[in-house]
């Protein structure tokens, strides 16, 4: 469980901070991650970045925070909270500069010290409720 729960801490800091040397790091080069609102999935270090560029052109300094771990064998579930402000066009949404704190459940497995496969969801109505879109 230690490591990983490093694992999980480390991929979070990457979250944060998005360094291409992390993603390498941390990332097969052929996994896969399944994305809420896409067909396909992204694969690999380079995919993983491009889904923190699309959230941190709306909400540039959003940063996670950890807050359950759940591990057996290569599979972890973990439950995070996302914090940010919104200055960017979100799903159509103009930037409010509202701040928003999310929860999200994602999971995961990995292999050799490495994610091959994430599937997530987070809090989307609770989302646009926080930033207006939706009323609460």
């Amino acid at each position: 469980m230690e490591d990983t729960k490093h694992l999980m801490e480390r991929f979070v800091q990457f979250i944060n901070i998005a360094r291409e040397d992390l993603a390498d790091e941390l990332i097969a080069r052929h996994a896969m991650f399944h994305v809420p609102g896409r067909h396909e999935p992204l694969s690999g270090p380079a995919g993983y970045l491009e889904i923190i560029a699309m959230m941190r052109s709306c909400f540039p300094d959003i940063q996670c925070t950890l807050e359950e771990t759940i591990s057996e064998a290569g599979d972890v579930a973990i439950r995070f909270t996302m914090r940010g402000t919104h200055h960017g066009t979100f799903f159509g949404v103009p930037p409010p500069g509202k701040k928003i704190a999310v929860q999200a459940m994602n999971f995961y497995r990995w292999s050799n010290g490495q994610f091959v496969e994430e599937r997530g969801q987070s809090d989307l109505l609770g989302l646009l409720q926080q930033i207006g879109t939706v009323p609460m």
